[in-house]
């Protein structure tokens, strides 16, 4: 037993997400250093910290925006560190972005197809979707998910702000991702749309495990069952999120000193 345990830990195979001494340099300029974070499968994790602490680094890190300077990143066992974009969303890894990235003249509806296509076999076909079209099923299923099904015909341009973060999370679940990493997805909205975000990320699939980055702590541990806090480029401290939330040199650095 103890071999087989020991061969499982060996290949990395019980994270969902492991990071080894990740370091990002930009210039002289170090943005990570020497970050070491694992994720367990169905895990739902917030990395927080201050303007600058190098959340979003971290971020471009593991999706292949910005490769780490050193250490290694670890996907489902799989090594992914110099694995381009396309090819960590093709293993299950998606990621939402604080500015959006939808199409504003096309539907609700379109958009959500658009994304289920675009990480299906058939994405390069350039037939019109039958009404009977399995990826415009999916697409209904994505879009009553984060309940927008009520405008599901209405033009992106015309949606509010929170509505548009709603359906930023439906592109995000196409194509039955692994692993989703939420940059800000709370950013701007209303306490009801809060409410309703809260609502959305607690109802996901179990096996979806993810890191949200979040600078509404209300949020944030509300949805997660456990926090990285990072402070200049570095992991600071580790816990449960109510451990985290009383923590004097948390408290210190980030609630009590223009933490928002």
């Amino acid at each position: 037993m103890a071999n087989a345990e020991q061969r499982f830990s060996a290949v990395g195979s019980g994270a969902a997400l492991e990071l080894r001494g990740v370091t990002r340099l930009f210039g002289a300029l170090a943005a990570l250093t020497d970050v070491t974070i694992t994720v367990r499968p169905g895990e739902r994790r917030a990395v927080l910290g201050s303007n600058g602490a190098g959340k979003t680094t971290l971020f471009n890190c593991v999706t292949g925006d910005f490769p780490p300077s050193s250490g290694t990143i670890r996907f489902f066992g799989e090594d992914i560190t110099h694995f381009p974009a396309y090819e960590r969303i093709r293993r299950g890894l998606r990621r939402t972005y604080q500015i959006s990235a939808l199409f504003p003249g096309l539907t609700v509806r379109d958009n959500v197809y658009l994304a289920c296509r675009g990480v299906s076999r058939g994405r390069f076909s350039l037939l019109r979707p039958r009404p009977n079209d399995a990826l415009m099923h999916s697409a209904e299923a994505l879009i009553q998910a984060v309940h927008l099904t009520p405008v599901r015909e209405r033009r992106v341009a015309e949606l509010a702000h929170g509505q548009q973060r709603q359906l930023e999370i439906a592109l995000a679940l196409a194509g039955a991702p692994r692993f989703i990493l939420f940059d800000e997805p709370a950013a701007g909205l209303s306490p009801a749309e809060r409410r309703e975000l809260i609502e959305i990320l607690t109802s996901l699939p179990a096996h979806i495990g993810y890191i949200i980055i979040e600078h509404d702590m209300d949020v944030a541990l509300r949805v997660v069952e456990s926090v990285t806090m990072m402070h200049n480029g570095r992991v600071f401290k580790e816990g449960p999120p109510q451990e985290i939330e009383s923590d004097p040199e948390v408290q210190e650095l980030y609630l009590g000193g223009g933490h928002g």
